[in-house]
């Protein structure tokens, strides 16, 4: 049985990890494919992280919590540098970053 307080996090967990996968491929596409390198790689990062945190707190690992702050850190940088691109799928891209960052901290706290 999941906990309550896990919930929430894991839900956002799993709409950031789509986010991230969809601008990931997104950004393969671009004409600048070079431009977009960081943006690529703290996609990958990140939807890992969050994919990771997922299975943590499916599992109760006694780690959770670290996870879980390793996890916001990471979707911030990469929430940061979304947000630096103009293109569609960078912008949900960082909005779901800052919004599972914020549930990540409250998971934590």
């Amino acid at each position: 049985m999941i906990s309550r307080e896990y919930e929430e996090c894991i839900k956002v967990c799993l709409e950031c990890l789509e986010a991230c996968n969809n601008c990931f491929d997104a950004c393969l596409k671009e004409e600048d494919v070079k431009m977009m390198a960081e943006c690529i790689r703290l996609d990958r990062e990140c939807a890992d992280i969050c994919a990771y945190a997922v299975q943590a707190m499916t599992r109760n690992s006694p780690f959770a919590k670290e996870i879980c702050q390793l996890c916001a850190y990471i979707c911030d940088k990469c929430a940061e540098e979304c947000s630096k691109h103009d293109h569609d799928h960078c912008q949900r891209c960082a909005e779901a970053c800052k919004k599972c960052a914020d549930a990540c901290r409250k998971m934590v706290a």
